[in-house]
């Protein structure tokens, strides 16, 4: 059960998280932040130290609501293979999925702090080599129930994968184009097929 305290911050958290995710640290101001959760300055800032904390809150926020749909759907199979071949059905629609807070928050979070804003960037590339282990762990996991090849460099292939996901993202949500996402996602699944399986 949580306090009246932890309510507040975690109604504040999700109302300015897709804030956040579409207008960047540096141009999202406090009157947006107000605006949108009815609250005072000094409501806000009662929950959190400063604008820092609360993108920070906002941001691992939108990243543990991505991650846990993708991982609700990798636990309905103990199959290496399949697993990955969810993960790339799931960014076939990703863009549909994520429209609603505005985008990749990794992609854009990770664009938006760069050269800017230290703090965020380093939450970025934890979050990047943390989603690249979970493939390179499935990898592994695939090598030792004999699915995939055991000469496969498993960490080589989850950035190959991480950063095609990541590419096609980017360029789907720049073109408005969906098909870029799902080509990328086929291409994925080519060379799950014809370099990775057994």
């Amino acid at each position: 059960m949580l306090t009246k305290a932890e309510r507040t911050s975690q109604f504040i958290i999700e109302t300015v998280a897709p804030i956040f995710n579409r207008k960047g640290y540096a141009a999202t101001s406090l009157s947006d932040l107000t605006e949108a959760t009815g609250m005072t300055k000094g409501a806000i800032y009662g929950n959190f130290k400063n604008k820092e904390e609360l993108a920070l809150a906002a941001l691992n926020h939108n990243i543990r609501k991505l991650v846990k749909k993708v991982e609700d759907q990798i636990s309905t199979t103990q199959s290496p293979v399949q697993k990955l071949f969810i993960i790339t059905n799931f960014y076939r629609f990703y863009n549909d999925y994520t429209r609603d807070f505005g985008g990749c928050p990794v992609l854009n979070i990770g664009i938006d702090a760069s050269n800017q804003h230290e703090i965020l960037m380093e939450r970025v590339r934890y979050v990047i080599s943390k989603l690249q282990k979970s493939i390179s762990d499935i990898i592994d996991d695939g090598k030792a129930r004999n699915e995939i090849k055991p000469t496969v460099n498993s960490e080589a292939y989850a950035r190959r994968i991480f950063a095609m996901i990541e590419g096609a993202a980017f360029v789907s949500h720049t073109m408005q184009d969906n098909q870029y996402m799902k080509e990328m996602m086929n291409h994925i699944d080519q060379m799950i097929l014809q370099e990775l399986k057994k």
